[in-house]
């Protein structure tokens, strides 16, 4: 027989059984309604890691987007290595040219990673057709300008650089022409819908 103190000792180290008070049972409802605000439901989708669309780059729209910036990068680079800040024509192209050099970079990130389907409340089809729009009419008077501006008498050693970089102001603007074209097809068919 165990002295009384171990009895008392094992016992206060035995886990107490749980109570056993029943809750008297409520009837269920089967139906549940929950509601959230866009905010919130934006907010747990973009919880995710960003999306990654390969196949935006095989559209036109993405083919193009990526002509515009490397040609884009051609036009403000053939200009930035001469002195063009003596003449106000060319930092009138230069302006251009970079603005929407960064400006279409910062959209094919954004197409590509898929942002645009985390932010619905921004009318994407619209702010495009604008965008492309804006960098067409843009380019076509900034090379028209250029053009117009390049002569061997302004300055002889930069004339090649100036000439290469009218030739691809002209054919980024070409790009932009197609893009907005193309803009203008899918804000149609969103405003049909």
């Amino acid at each position: 027989m165990e002295p009384r103190h171990l009895q008392q000792q094992q016992q206060s180290q035995q886990p107490l059984p749980p109570p056993t008070h029943q809750q008297p049972q409520r009837p269920r409802s089967h139906t549940v309604t929950t509601t959230s605000s866009s905010f919130t439901a934006n907010l747990s989708a973009g919880s995710g890691a960003l999306a990654y669309d390969r196949d935006f780059l095989r559209t036109m729209p993405g083919l193009l987007m990526v002509v515009e910036i490397v040609l884009g990068l051609l036009v403000w680079t053939l200009i930035a290595g001469t002195e063009y800040f003596l003449y106000p024509v060319f930092g009138w192209v230069m302006f251009v040219a970079v603005f929407y050099w960064v400006l279409t970079l910062f959209f094919l990130i954004i197409y590509m990673t898929m942002t645009y389907t985390r932010i619905p409340q921004v009318p994407w089809t619209t702010v495009g057709l604008f965008f492309n729009g804006s960098a067409f009419l843009l380019y076509f008077i900034a090379a028209i300008v250029e053009a117009s501006a390049v002569t061997k008498e302004l300055d002889s050693h930069n004339y090649n650089s100036w000439a290469a970089s009218s030739f691809f102001a002209f054919a980024v603007t070409f790009c932009y022409a197609g893009n907005t074209y193309f803009s203008f097809i899918s804000w149609r068919s969103r405003t049909l819908q």
